[in-house]
């Protein structure tokens, strides 16, 4: 059975559900997503729990009924006055923005929504379902249209799956980064001062995030990637250039300095291309590969923000690859394998990859012939690489078709991280060129890409994928020393030092608590190791190994653990 109908059949019966129970609520949408469904209603008073364990019960009972969707095709007209006769003023405006006939479904003995289908044949149809929670969702997510209740629910073709789904949505609540890292004291995602959507790295999150970046500096000089660093400010006629002005000017911060206007930039790519236009190019440079961790800035709606997955200040790591047609599949391929290279580091195997391919949108710039080609060399590439992958038809950048490459994590959800967009256009606006070996100026064809995308997003992947647990070469605290009496603090700090000496990095736990607090505390921290440091410890040169999650690892001498530990941190461990 299509999950999509299922879905959507189960919010048209939430709707009527709410209709039979309260008749004065106003019916806004309420479409199938990914995990399953949602309506949004106009009520005055909020729905409670009690409310949603009512709504259950009723469609429950009009499940039972196994009453059949039956549906209408209507003109225009005979639908506003319906629809406007039953005082349901959102779904007039919706109809007065549609042309042609409209279509309406039935259920029961009064209910009727305006809806394209397609819904199943009966109610009886729909075996397993759970509404999971309310929330507020402005009409058509605009600030200043009315507050409308969201019902999210959830719908599968059998218990056994719903079942599960409920057991991954608990375990994804304990996962939740919004409550481990700040709890952790990795982050603040909120000051009131400061306003919402900007992340405020506490010093644990902060050297995560430095340990990341100093990993993606490494491994892109590796690679033929230069370095660069662009302003965060730039003049908006840069934009126009671009064509972000155009088409993405709504998520763009502007505002006027010495009556000229300026963006803080959401992008780094034209200042990546003003690095290439400095000076005259040799078809002999190319490619050229200019790496930024670039930090952007864009105007989300507060509505929209969520935790460090969807935020108005981030840093990506971004690079752009100048080169020539004839480079260009191998360009493609190089940064696939980066990605996938890149991804099983951090503990991500291939089986762990999502891939799709975005075609171009309605408002695009450049020729129809350059996206074909685009398209083609990434499609082209995929195929090559023996990469599954699902195409999205209209969902590319306004400049480039692209793949995205995303996570499936410990509970198999996706996370949005690598982007590879290939991009005739903006070289074209910008007259870039290079020198062939015939004395010719050619125009060189441009890569934009990410590997981790936002290093926001994918920290917050990170904590939620690991629950916290990071592998021990990403854990800030690697190493809490535990020295026994206050004697024994010299030789804790004498060992601090050598790990430190071998890049290790260790904390000592100098609060006058029992040995077993120290240790819960550890434990609630997730600090991989400790080492528990008495007298007979010093004496002997050793030291008391625990293992997070698995205790007491036994004495061994500090040259034995600092070798082991090395081996796990340079295998990513």
């Amino acid at each position: 059975m299509d999950i999509d109908s299922l879905r959507h059949s189960c919010s048209h019966v939430m709707a009527q559900a709410v209709k039979e129970l309260w008749p004065e609520v106003k019916l806004a949408i309420g479409p199938s997503i990914e995990d399953g469904f949602y309506y949004d209603f106009d009520r005055q008073e909020a729905f409670s729990d009690d409310d949603l364990r009512a709504i259950e019960k009723r469609m429950q009972e009009i499940i039972a009924k196994d009453e059949p969707f039956l549906q209408e095709e209507i003109d225009k007209q005979k639908a506003l006055d319906l629809f406007g006769k039953l005082k349901e003023d959102y779904k007039v405006e919706l109809i007065q923005a549609l042309a042609g006939k409209i279509s309406i479904y039935k259920t029961g003995s009064a209910f009727l929504d305006l809806c394209r289908g397609p819904h199943l044949k009966s109610t009886g149809q729909i075996k397993a379902f759970k509404l999971l929670s309310v929330a507020g969702a402005y009409w058509h997510g605009i600030e200043t249209n009315p507050m409308l209740q969201r019902i999210y629910g959830t719908c599968f073709n059998s218990k056994k799956e719903l079942d599960e789904y409920l057991k991954n949505l608990e375990e994804a609540k304990l996962r939740d980064h919004r409550k481990l890292g700040p709890a952790l004291e990795f982050f603040d995602i909120y000051h009131e001062q400061a306003g919402a959507g900007l992340v405020f790295y506490h010093p644990k999150g902060a050297l995560l995030r430095t340990i990341i970046e100093d990993y993606e500096r490494k491994e892109h000089l590796k690679r033929g990637y230069q370095i660069v660093i662009t302003p965060h400010i730039m003049q908006a006629e840069l934009w126009k250039t671009s064509g972000h002005y155009d088409y993405y000017k709504e998520n763009m911060y502007t505002f006027n300095i010495d009556e000229r206007e300026f963006v803080l930039k959401p992008m780094n790519c034209p200042g990546h291309i003003l690095i290439y236009k400095s000076k005259t190019r040799s078809y002999k440079d190319l490619p050229i590969r200019f790496f930024e961790l670039g930090t952007v800035y864009r105007h989300e709606k507060a509505g929209v923000l969520h935790g460090l997955l969807r935020v108005r200040g981030f840093t990506q790591d971004d690079a752009h690859i100048f080169c020539t047609d004839y480079q260009l599949g191998q360009e493609i391929h190089n940064v696939i394998e980066f990605v996938i290279d890149t991804m099983k580091d951090f503990g991500f195997n291939r089986e762990s990859l999502a891939v799709e391919l975005s075609t171009r949108p309605q408002k695009f710039i450049g020729s129809e012939q350059d996206w074909q080609e685009a398209t083609l060399q990434l499609e082209k590439a995929l195929k090559e690489k023996g990469l599954a992958y699902e195409i999205c038809e209209g969902e590319g950048a306004f400049y480039g078709p692209k793949i995205d490459i995303k996570l499936k994590d410990a509970l198999k959800r996706k996370w949005q991280c690598a982007t590879i967009q290939c991009d005739f256009a903006l070289p074209k606006r910008f007259n870039l060129a290079y020198i062939d070996a015939e004395g010719k100026e050619r125009q060189p064809i441009m890569l934009h890409r990410v590997l981790l995308g936002s290093l926001e997003r994918f920290i917050g992947a990170l904590i939620e994928h690991y629950k916290a647990e990071l592998p021990l070469w990403l854990s800030p605290c690697q190493v809490l020393l535990i020295p026994l009496k206050e004697t024994v603090v010299p030789y804790a700090e004498k060992i601090k030092k050598t790990l430190e000496e071998n890049n290790l990095r260790s904390d000592i736990d100098r609060r006058n608590e029992t040995l077993d607090k120290k240790i819960r505390s550890a434990e609630l921290n997730k600090i991989p190791y400790c080492l528990i440091l008495g007298e007979r410890e010093e004496t002997q040169s050793t030291v008391s190994v625990r293992k997070k999650g698995s205790g007491n690892q036994g004495t061994v001498t500090l040259d034995k653990f600092i070798t082991e530990l090395t081996k796990q941190v340079q295998e990513h461990r």
